[in-house]
């Protein structure tokens, strides 16, 4: 969807006429015949593993399709706080230790790729150790035009591996000390928009909420 107002308006309708109704009328309680397969809740939470692949196809359908500019950006998602990150066992064997530019973290690292509408295009989750260069190929097999992304892309290996194998031109704002070099002005437009993406980080962190440490099992979805 293009906007959350279209999301959220019949979401919003739903809840307003549901929840009342099942405050009144608990379904386990008073609506056992109409239910008579209902499981119980940890039976429930069992068969939640289950949904992991129905879901993924379904976010694979839901992707935007690639116009020629896409965006590329990476987002820490630590499974708790710093401090008592060696106390959970959870991730013990799969997330890893980090560091961004705000600081040390445990857990995973989210990489997205979006157009210029804000569609997904594709996304990947690798432990936090894991260069963000290592799954650019990968995520960028599908595409074609111009990608771009922050500092933390600069590779001159990398990009000639992308231009000479896919066809696709990485551009990446320059470190400090880094020779200048001529730039075409949309392409500099464009690295300023690159907040779009942002934005779409700050919704799955702070409205999705995928980033927290309320972790079960390794084996079910971190969202």
């Amino acid at each position: 969807m293009l906007s959350l107002e279209a999301l959220f308006c019949p979401v919003d309708d739903v809840c307003r006429i549901f929840e009342p109704q099942w405050q009144q009328q608990m379904v386990c309680g008073y609506w056992q015949k109409a239910f008579p397969g209902l499981v119980s809740y940890p039976r429930f939470l069992e068969w939640m593993p289950s949904t992991r692949m129905p879901l993924c196809a379904y976010l694979r359908l839901c992707f935007g399709s690639c116009s020629g500019i896409s965006c590329i950006d990476s987002t820490c998602v630590a499974v708790g706080p710093v401090r008592r990150v060696h106390s959970p066992k959870v991730f013990a064997a799969l997330a890893s230790w980090g560091k961004t530019s705000v600081g040390w973290f445990c857990g995973f690292t989210l990489h997205l790729v979006i157009n210029e509408r804000g569609e997904l295009l594709h996304r990947a989750l690798t432990p936090g150790t894991i260069d963000n260069r290592h799954p650019v190929p990968e995520l960028l097999k599908r595409l074609h035009g111009r990608v771009f992304g922050d500092r933390g892309y600069i590779s001159s290996k990398l990009g000639r591996h992308l231009r000479a194998h896919l066809g696709i031109a990485l551009i990446t704002k320059l470190r400090r000390k880094m020779k200048n070099r001529l730039m075409v002005l949309s392409d500099k437009l464009w690295l300023r928009k690159r907040g779009l993406l942002e934005a779409v980080n700050d919704q799955l962190k702070n409205i999705a909420q995928i980033e927290h440490t309320r972790h079960i099992a390794a084996q079910r979805p971190l969202w």
